[in-house]
């Protein structure tokens, strides 16, 4: 079987979207399936990434010309328009039967175009703001509803709703059980933060500010973790070198699921990284970086699966971190986070998704 991957990364975009559909290509090779992979050369894309995991990648063409409109909302995140990039991929696709598409610029009409390239289309979205053409999708977001999608799926799509479709990397299920049993028991003394890849809000140097003036434990530890492509890279260290509680920078690492285990907090965006913490009932603060995250903060605090901070441009965000951290510094509220994110996902999404794609029902 034949699978091809149409999502991009940049420092705009972020790298979410290429890193999930990494992980379920990862799956699905193991399940002896031939995948490839459909990226533009945006600045900062993981073309190379890609190729390090041994996938086949074809980089379309870099942008040209003018900044592309919508609709969809993100139409201007594809650097192209959408017929552009509908005959650049069409070019590129021999033949697959799933394409699976990552990607907010496009909608039914670029799905559509095509249907003589590809047997069935799946789509991976987080937005429910624009039509698919599509056999089956997937959004793993908390608070999701499958009638969220009414009105703009083909006939007959079915879908997969909720984190427990959450595509995490299968080391954060093997962590699952060792991390859970150390929860709620120790002190606060290992706090992440970790903004995303990319970090372009510079959400990270926000949060250092603000702890900075905080009154925390004197033994408390702090990570950062960071991509070598964020733009305030230098800057978070310069920061950190500062700070009155040692502060190490952790560059593009490989052991996520480890650091995440071994850490009591985090502080962190309202993204993909939700789940690989609740998988491994890392107790957290979630920070909105951008618009779009906010659904998620506050489906995370109805449950009780976390604390929000508000939106990062808020004046009042630096005290409301600060207020959250103290709240966490309570082993007793710190368990019960970490208790209620634990029941939201389990870490086993990537292989019910891939052993539904194999599924010869589809045939």
């Amino acid at each position: 079987m034949r699978v091809v991957f149409r999502a991009d990364a940049s420092v705009a975009i972020g790298t979410g979207h290429v890193m999930r559909c990494l992980t379920l290509a990862n799956a699905l090779r193991a399940r002896g399936m031939s995948c490839q992979f459909v990226t533009r050369n945006l600045p900062g894309h993981l073309g190379a990434l890609i190729a390090e995991r041994g996938f086949a990648v074809t980089l379309l063409e870099v942008p040209s010309g003018p900044t592309p409109s919508g609709p969809p909302d993100h139409a201007a995140w594809a650097g192209v328009d959408w017929q552009h990039d509908l005959a650049e991929t069409q070019a590129a696709i021999d033949w697959a039967d799933w394409l699976i598409v990552d990607h907010y610029a496009f909608d039914a009409r670029w799905h559509a175009g095509l249907a003589d390239s590809v047997k069935r289309v799946m789509v991976i979205d987080d937005l429910a703001d624009r039509p698919h053409a599509a056999a089956l999708l997937l959004d793993q977001n908390l608070g999701r509803e499958a009638q969220d999608y009414s009105g703009l799926l083909a006939g007959g799509c079915r879908r997969l709703i909720g984190p427990r479709y959450a595509l995490l990397r299968p080391e954060f299920a093997s962590n699952r059980e060792a991390a859970l049993e150390r929860r709620g028991t120790s002190r606060l003394s290992n706090l992440m933060i970790s903004m995303g890849g990319t970090d372009v809000a510079d959400a990270t140097s926000a949060v250092l500010r603000a702890l900075a003036k905080a009154d925390l434990p004197g033994d408390l530890r702090i990570s950062v973790v960071m991509g070598s492509r964020a733009p305030a890279l230098e800057r978070v260290r310069t920061l950190a070198a500062s700070m009155p509680l040692p502060t190490r920078v952790l560059v593009d690492v490989r052991n996520m699921a480890g650091l995440m285990a071994d850490a009591d907090l985090a502080i962190g965006a309202g993204g993909g990284s939700t789940w690989e913490r609740c998988c491994l009932g890392l107790p957290a603060i979630m920070v909105e970086t951008a618009a779009n995250q906010a659904g998620a903060v506050t489906a995370m605090e109805e449950v009780g699966a976390a604390f929000g901070t508000g939106r990062l441009a808020d004046p009042s965000f630096g005290e409301r971190l600060v207020e959250a951290v103290g709240q966490l510094l309570d082993v007793e509220v710190n368990g019960r986070l970490s208790r209620a994110s634990a029941e939201l996902c389990d870490g086993e999404g990537t292989a019910r998704v891939a052993q539904l794609l194999e599924d010869p029902a589809w045939a």
